[in-house]
């Protein structure tokens, strides 16, 4: 059962068209905290300069093989040496380990929250961030964001070790691998039961792959997709090779997927010369649907049903029915099987899990820039009263799909999006478009990534793509100037006579949906009109800090 048509359907304009399924507008989930922020980042100054002066591979871009197990790949002694100045923290707590395409950071949170929902202190290490690198580490029974005087305190304690490292290493100490290891001290300092880590790039050489076997609870393998492929060895293949490196001697491994047969036979054969059991959310016994939508204090939720049916390897099961997922699409079921999966894994271990808290962590995750719809507050904070605005920080082919299966065929369409130059930049555009969703505009516009352009793809760069994928798919495509629009939308009393796409190239977001909601008042009929933000989490993170 496909889950479908979600967006759209939150504007409190047309309730007579959404009352069958959904009411009101939002995640609820408002960023609008910049006094708390602006007080925390200042405290954390000196940190994030000394980060900054380090090598950063998410601004500049990972070099060709560097995730890959090979002569090219990251030189893991270097963590191993920095870990071992620092004592060896990471071995004071046990650890699950997820790696993986697409899917990690919401399986992340999803076991973080069923583990804290039995009252267990955890650690949780992920990236990127989308307003304060605060998130990327969350501490404790309530996974609340690290605090700026926890990070800064033990940064001032280990400055001088880290000094010391930097030299040692000639200055090739990134700023990925020094803020890994200040997350594993944290974690270490504040004695929580368990760490959930998420792989930043590949798995056998990632700065992460530093915990031993006797520390690791379980590996996680989300999915195998096609990015990064020049630092992961230029096939899917290598890139399950390079995914499959997390797995340790003895330790079981959790399969998300579905993979190409041949795909999940790699990561298969990795765990059988490992000896660590396999577990698969896919497996066969297994089944996760949709059955509908829900509202739970004017929160969107897909009702659905989880049951976990494994004998092979490990014998697992657990039925849970109208599970309240926050996190919204097909994509986030196979996430949150997932983590189920490893929190029954954990069980078997004998760590203490009810399938309540299972259900309660389940329920209660939702993160920034996932299939986020802005409150109405939030979007006249835009200067968009009235808008429905999703924001969701897909960037891949298969991040795209699950994105298009989510749209309203019905809803008036306008698209914002901006990416990263290193992607598959046509394959992201034929996804969204080839559903054949009536789409009014297409805004084409850039952000920094990482607080640089270094890696933004140009303007020119995705017009060439989305006019090729539009010719390729028989969409008439209508481009213009904004000023040139807005002069014609004049002349036509403001009322838009237009029936192909529009096609715009701004270097504003702000500009970009300002205009979008011009034209998507000026649509003549009651369609319901949706925003979409989208092409990575940089362009979530500029629209939710513009407020």
């Amino acid at each position: 059962m496909i889950f479908s048509r979600i967006a759209g359907t939150f504007h409190r304009h047309h309730k007579s068209l959404l009352a069958r399924k959904y009411l009101n507008v939002g995640l609820g989930l408002s960023c609008n905290f910049s006094g708390l922020i602006s007080e925390q980042e200042l405290e954390l100054k000196e940190f994030n300069d000394y980060l900054n002066n380090l090598k950063n591979h998410e601004k500049s871009g990972v070099p060709k093989g560097a995730g890959t197990d090979s002569d090219d790949g990251f030189d893991l002694g270097r963590m191993r040496r920095l870990m071992q100045s620092l004592g060896n923290p990471q071995s004071k707590y046990k650890a699950i380990h997820i790696a993986g395409t697409k899917g990690k950071g919401s399986t992340a949170a999803f076991l973080s929250n069923i583990l804290r929902a039995q009252g267990y202190s955890v650690g949780c290490y992920t990236s990127p961030h989308i307003k304060t690198i605060r998130e990327r580490i969350t501490v404790g029974k309530l996974g609340d964001l690290v605090s700026a005087k926890a990070v800064n305190s033990l940064f001032q304690r280990i400055k001088a070790v880290l000094d010391e490292a930097v030299q040692l290493e000639q200055g090739h100490l990134s700023h990925f691998e020094v803020l890994t290891a200040v997350a594993f001290n944290l974690f270490a300092e504040q004695n929580v039961d368990i760490a959930v880590i998420e792989a930043g790039l590949g798995g056998a050489r990632d700065a992460t792959n530093i915990i031993s076997s006797s520390d690791l609870a379980a590996s996680v393998i989300t999915t195998i997709g096609e990015e990064h492929l020049a630092a992961l060895g230029g096939s899917l293949e290598s890139i399950a090779v390079a995914k499959s490196g997390i797995i340790k001697h003895g330790c079981p491994v959790i399969l998300g997927g579905p993979y190409l047969p041949h795909i999940e036979l790699i990561i298969r054969n990795k765990a059988s010369s490992m000896c660590s059991p396999v577990i698969s959310a896919s497996d066969f016994g297994n089944r996760s649907i949709i059955k509908g939508i829900d509202n739970v204090s004017g929160i969107p939720c897909q009702l659905s049903d989880i049951i976990i049916d494994i004998e092979k390897d490990l014998p697992l099961s657990i039925e849970l029915y109208d599970v309240k997922l926050r996190l919204l699409g097909l994509h986030q079921l196979q996430n949150a099987a997932t983590a189920t999966c490893a929190a029954l894994c954990l069980r078997n271990q004998g760590w203490n899990i009810s399938d309540g808290s299972i259900r309660t962590g389940l329920e209660s995750t939702q993160l920034l820039g996932r299939s986020q719809f802005l409150t109405s507050v939030e979007a006249e904070a835009l200067g968009l009263p009235g808008a429905t605005i999703l924001l969701d920080g897909a960037h891949t082919k298969e991040s795209a799909k699950a994105l298009a299966d989510m749209i309203h065929p019905d809803a008036k369409l306008v698209f914002v999006v901006a990416m990263a130059g290193d992607k598959d930049h046509q394959a992201f555009a034929r996804e969204l478009l080839a559903l054949k969703h009536q789409v009014d505009a297409i805004f084409l516009t850039e952000v920094n990534i990482a607080g640089d352009r270094y890696r933004t793809a140009s303007l020119s760069l995705l017009r060439d793509s989305w006019i090729q994928v539009s010719n390729d798919l028989g969409i008439k495509l209508s481009e213009y100037g904004v000023e040139e629009y807005e002069e014609l939308l004049k002349n036509q009393s403001g009322k838009s006579a237009e029936h192909s796409t529009l096609l715009f190239s701004s270097r504003s977001v702000v500009e970009s949906m300002r205009i979008g909601d011009t034209i998507l008042k000026s649509k003549v009929n009651d369609r319901p009109g949706l925003f979409v933000v989208t092409g990575s989490l940089h362009i979530v993170s500029s629209v939710l800090c513009s407020f």
